[in-house]
């Protein structure tokens, strides 16, 4: 398959190059480089880590948009083990933009939820490239009820643009389908971890997100809106995307440092893509954490911590109001 290069990546072709050809000479004339290669390799590796190491905002969007970025379902098929896919909201339709299901992460029951986007036209079409519909996060409440009722800790992975925007959604009520999930999710008694593992915006990403601990990978992003709509609005053009998503701190470490999320997942050198096997038993790690943490709260515990984490988000100073001082009355100068 051939190799997807984001645009801030091109510096390190030429290094890649030259690798590749070591490499090709090598077997072609039956000649031992490997010093030269593991030279190579190291200079690589060194311009790859500089360069991850001072991403912009924007650029950080980028490889969280990037298209062989591990998604829900390779994540699942990595640790979660015995999963049943369950389908349909029983009300319309399966959306496949939202997967589901019950499973098991090292001996513990989980219901497991993301959204999934595809890798190719047919597959992205097939869930609305990732995008929900209302049924979808219908399917997920139902999911989410049948995992409280047993007592099943929830695990959801977040990874879209947002819900989807078009006549559809709205005429099936997307806004209401969103609304029911943020506040059913805050009365369910059972511990809800979050793991943001790509794209996270807008209400579409916080329909299946009202969790005990939000997790978020290191190239991911989490944001009210998407950098180009944001651009759109305040510019009047989305070429100002990567000043939006400067503005936005919609990167992992503004997130921590805002208190929304709970815990930065450091991803492999040049991204999860690079290396999806070890991206996953990141992430695997940093849930079975999580849920090890959470399973010694009790039912009320949970709703009362995950009620008042989502409450103190925006807060930045609290205090009493300074009293209102009146203004000086002007000095009446024709009686002087």
């Amino acid at each position: 398959m051939t190799a997807y290069i984001l645009p801030f990546e091109k510096p390190l072709l030429d290094v890649q190059h030259k690798l590749d050809e070591l490499q090709k000479f090598s077997k072609q004339q039956d000649i031992d480089t490997s010093q030269e290669m593991a030279l190579l390799e190291a200079k690589l590796a060194d311009a790859r880590r500089e360069l991850y190491a001072n991403l912009s905002p924007w650029q950080k969007v980028m490889v969280a948009r990037h298209p062989r970025r591990p998604y829900t379902r390779d994540y699942i098929s990595e640790f979660v083990t015995g999963f049943s896919e369950l389908h349909g909201d029983r009300l319309l339709a399966d959306d496949q933009a939202i997967v589901g299901g019950l499973g098991w992460i090292d001996g513990r029951r989980v219901m497991v939820i993301g959204t999934q986007k595809g890798r190719d036209t047919k597959s992205n079409l097939a869930c609305n490239f990732g995008c929900p519909f209302p049924e979808g996060y219908r399917k997920a409440l139902r999911l989410m009820r049948l995992a409280a009722k047993f007592n099943i800790p929830i695990v959801t992975f977040i990874d879209t643009s947002g819900a989807f925007p078009g006549i559809e959604g709205e005429q099936r009520h997307v806004a209401e389908a969103i609304a029911v999930n943020l506040r059913e999710m805050f009365r369910l008694p059972v511990p809800i971890v979050s793991v943001v593992i790509g794209e996270g915006g807008s209400g579409g990403a916080l329909g299946i997100g009202v969790a005990n601990r939000l997790l978020i990978m290191e190239y991911a992003y989490y944001s009210v809106i998407s950098p180009e709509g944001c651009a759109a609005i305040l510019w009047k053009d989305r070429a100002h995307a990567d000043e939006a998503a400067a503005a936005l701190k919609l990167t992992a470490p503004d997130l921590l440092e805002l208190q929304i999320a709970d815990e930065i997942i450091p991803e492999p050198l040049g991204g999860a893509h690079s290396s999806p096997k070890e991206a996953a038993m990141r992430v695997h790690e940093a849930i079975r954490r999580q849920l090890d943490e959470l399973s010694s709260f009790s039912a009320q515990q949970l709703m009362e911590q995950r009620y008042a984490k989502y409450r103190s988000m925006g807060v930045f100073k609290e205090g009493p109001v300074p009293p209102l001082t009146p203004p000086p009355l002007p000095e009446d100068t024709d009686r002087k």
